[in-house]
Formats: C-alpha cells, structure tokens, sequence
C-alpha cells in the first residue's frame, strides 16, 4: 500500500522528514474529518466542494460498516493493519484508493483532477432527471415500510447494507451520461431504488403490511385485508439456504446451463466491487459501488410530461398491437414498446441480442426481479393511487420476471394485481409458454 495510513506510525520519531510531518497533519486532519469537528474540516474546504467532501467521507463510512472495521480505527495506522487483515486484496486496495482521495482532499483542498465534483453530478441530473425529489420520496418510503432503518438493510447475510446516497447516483449517471443519453431520449428517466440484498419472504411481508396500512389510509382502496398477497410455495424461502431455488440474472431459462448466481454470490462480488449484471454492460462502479443494493432507470407512467415535472410511476405494458413507441427526442432513437405476447424464452433473447448491439432500441436494457417489482408496486400506488400491472383492466399486461429464474422448477417468477381477488398475486410459468396477457417490463441498471 502507497498509503501513509497502512504505513506504521511517524507521531514518535524525532526524525520525521517534512513529507513524513506532511503525512502526519493529514493523519490529524483526518482524524478531525472522521471524528470530531466534521462541519469545520468541511467548512475550511472551497464550498464547492463541500458535497465531494460528504460523499467520500459516507463512502468511507460505509465501507467501514460492511466490513465491520471501527471507524476509529481510520486514524490508528497500527490498528487499521490490524483489522483489515483479512480482508481480500481487491478490498484492502478499494480502501485504499478511498482514503487516499479523501486525503488529498483535506490536503489539497480540492479533489484529484480526474475525479467528478459531485455538485457538477447533482446539476446535472436534476436537469435530466429531476433526480433529488425521486430519491427523497423513495428514501422516505422505505423508511416508512420499515425496509430501512438507521439508514441501512440487513441483508441475507446478516450483514448491514447503507442506502445509496443522491450523490452517489449522480456521479454514477453522470460517469454514464453518454453511454446512456440514447436510453435518456426513449424514456429511462424513473429511478428505483431496490434493497435487493434483503430476503425476498421479507419483502414479501413488508409490501403484505403496507397494502394493509394502504387499506386503512385509502378506505376506499378495494382490497382483500384477510389475504392481500397470495403467493406460489416455491418463494418460500426461494433466495435463501445453501441450495436456493431463486437465480437472478440468467442467461438461459435451462436448469442446468442457467449461469445465473444466486443472491449470496451476487452480494459477495458486490462487496467485492466485481458484479456486472448479466446484459447491462456495466461493471459495480468505482470505490465502494452500492453493495446490497441495485439501482434501476425504467419508463415513467408520465412520458410526456417528464422533461418538466418529476417522474411518476412505471408505464404498463402494452398489448399486442397497442403499443406506442415513446416520444425520442433525436431522430433514429424511437424505441418500439415490447408487447405483451410473447414466451419468457423470446423476451430474453431480444434482450440478450440487444446487448452486443448498440445500434439496438433496446441496448443496455435487462429484465426485471421480484423484489424490483415489490419496490415498483409500493413506489407505483403511492404516487398514482393505481396498482400496477392491474391486467384485467385490458389494458395493462402482467411482467415475467426474467431478470430471475427458478432453477429447479424451471419456471420465470412473474406478479400481478389480482383485480378479482383484490390482491397482489406471485407466480410463475414455463419459458416457452405464451400468454396475450404477459409480457416483460425491462430496465436499465446504472
């Protein structure tokens, strides 16, 4: 390690060259930054980069907080040695790279040259995306249902999982902008935010109580309060034991040549920095990504009016010869609806040819997960006052999940609201099966 922190200690040695004395006032200055007078290391910085500040110092955090390093141990090179001794090589250099940037920042007052002032990041998605009210309404609804606590989830693991900052996201976006301009002009611009390493039985359970709470709050909601959520047996426990039956991410719906992963493996090359989820051609970010965490742009309920107000809800998917190509901004980057229709098999496939072709409507796109959908329905209801994926209506069309599989029963996960029954509805259906009434909602993971 090139680090001062990973280096032993100078504070005794009578003999301390100026770069060595340098070295220890960073040392206290980040001792400060990290523990005690934090507004006033961050005031003393050029105030335009005091976000840069705070997102490098969270990351750090967070960092601290998945590994189970004491955050005093930061300032302590001795004992930093001492409790990341066990951690990988990618993750001892991951810190590294944290620490050292965050130094030359209260070294230097200003971050490395090749790195994105956050604040810049931020201007520019509340332009593209009105980005900052989408995330405080889906930050303030997880807090309300429960999901997250302190700012965090616990995962399947056990482990604690910080939410995403704004400032994270913008960076990533930004970082992203050209590569995902052309998804921008066909619609992309509705974030969701998925706690995707907590169990899918609590999911399961928490979107279960917010129905009930929806219920009490709406009376006139028309909903099935003895059972709001009725689902196969095969999620009990789909994503969890050492054999689970639930992949995510497959690149064929066959049994034994899936090459999906299951969630404990997709969490560990998270924690890792090294996931890449199949088809969407990008890697888990720089630094410290966002372990435990997936994030998605999908089409708002709301096209055409999303260059000026904030995104609303997530568009249905249309029927069968129903759809309506989204309104481009550029000429040649229309992208025709995926139609309801056709096999799981078929929707995969398009998607899959998609990606090794950047000529295609539906590049960098990949499908969807049950706990994606969970998170849409409960976002989906609060701001249209509307169940999605209501199919009996005519209109709208139930999803395959094919961002998921069941391995041993060979079947894709899908869900819907259950007009009849007056509830939320969790099933599944053979690959090759066609249905007029499902199709595949896709989305783009940044």
């Amino acid at each position: 390690m090139s680090m001062s922190l990973f280096r032993p200690s100078l504070e005794s040695s009578p003999s301390a060259t100026p770069a060595e004395a340098g070295a220890q006032r960073t040392s206290a200055n980040l001792h400060e930054a990290m523990m005690d007078s934090v507004s006033s290391v961050r005031d003393s910085l050029p105030e335009q980069y005091h976000a840069h500040f705070e997102t490098l110092r969270q990351e750090i955090i967070d960092f601290t907080k998945v590994h189970g390093i004491p955050k005093e141990s930061l300032t302590k090179p001795d004992l930093l040695r001492e409790v990341t001794c066990k951690l990988s090589t990618s993750d001892l250099e991951r810190l590294a790279i944290l620490l050292e940037r965050f130094e030359y920042l209260l070294k230097n007052g200003e971050p490395k040259k090749e790195e994105i002032d956050p604040a810049k990041a931020i201007e520019y998605v509340e332009e593209h995306y009105h980005l900052r009210k989408q995330y405080d309404f889906q930050v303030e609804l997880l807090e309300e249902v429960g999901i997250l606590k302190e700012g965090a989830i616990t995962g399947i693991n056990g482990h604690d999982y910080p939410v995403p900052t704004l400032e994270q996201i913008a960076v990533r976006l930004f970082e992203r902008r050209e590569e995902l301009s052309t998804k921008h002009d066909q619609g992309f611009t509705k974030l969701l935010l998925v706690p995707f390493g907590m169990s899918l039985d609590t999911l399961q359970e928490t979107i279960k109580q917010f129905l009930l709470k929806y219920k009490k709050d709406h009376p006139s909601f028309d909903l099935n309060t003895d059972n709001p959520l009725w689902a196969w047996s095969s999620y009990q426990g789909a994503d969890t034991g050492d054999s689970p039956n639930l992949v995510y991410y497959p690149q064929s719906f066959d049994e034994k040549d899936h090459q999906g992963k299951t969630k404990m493996e997709i969490l560990k090359e998270q924690t890792e920095g090294r996931w890449t989820p199949a088809f969407a051609g990008v890697a888990g970010g720089k630094g410290l990504g966002t372990p435990g965490w997936t994030i998605h742009l999908l089409q708002p309920s709301n096209p055409n009016e999303q260059d000026i107000e904030t995104p609303k809800g997530f568009a249905p998917i249309p029927r069968q010869g129903k759809g309506k190509p989204h309104p481009s901004l550029r000429e040649g980057r229309d992208r025709p609806p995926l139609e309801a229709g056709q096999s799981s098999n078929e929707y995969l496939s398009i998607l899959q040819k998609a990606q090794g072709d950047k000529d295609s409507p539906y590049y960098g796109e990949t499908g969807m997960t049950p706990e994606d959908w969970i998170i849409a329905f409960m976002i989906h209801l609060s701001e249209t006052g509307k169940p999605l994926d209501n199919y009996a209506d005519g209109t709208e069309s139930i999803p395959y999940f094919t961002g998921s599989f069941f391995s041993s029963s060979t079947f894709v996960p899908f869900a819907y609201w259950r007009r009849g029954d007056r509830r939320v509805y969790f099933g599944g259906s053979d690959p090759r099966g066609r249905d007029v009434n499902i199709g595949v909602r896709s989305s783009v993971v940044v």
